[in-house]
C-alpha cells in the first residue's frame, strides 16, 4: 500500500467534484453571457436583470441534475467502500 493509492483516490474525487460543479455552473455561465450581451446592446444597467436569470437557471439545473449527481456520488462511494480490503491488504 503506497501513497499512489491515496493520490488516485484524491484525483478521482477532485475529478468528480469538477464534473458535478461544472454541470450546475456552465448553464449559469451561458445565461449570464447572453444577459450581458443583451445589456450591452440595449444599455440597460440593471443588476437584477443580470442576477435573477442566472439564479433561476442554476436552481433549475440543480433540480434537473440532482438525481444524476447523487447517483455519481453514490457510485464513487461504493467504489471506495469496495476497495477498502484491497487497500488495507
Amino acid at each position: 500500500m503506497g501513497p499512489e493509492v491515496f493520490v488516485e483516490v484524491v484525483r478521482s474525487a477532485l475529478g468528480l467534484v469538477a464534473i458535478l460543479v461544472s454541470a450546475s455552473i456552465l448553464p449559469s455561465l451561458c445565461v449570464g453571457l447572453m444577459v450581458s450581451v443583451f445589456q450591452a446592446a440595449t444599455s440597460i444597467n440593471e443588476q437584477t436583470l443580470s442576477f435573477l436569470p442566472r439564479l433561476l437557471i442554476t436552481v433549475l439545473g440543480l433540480m434537473w441534475g440532482a438525481h444524476w449527481g447523487l447517483t455519481k456520488l453514490m457510485e464513487f462511494f461504493f467504489e471506495l467502500v469496495h476497495s477498502i480490503p484491497s487497500v488495507i491488504a
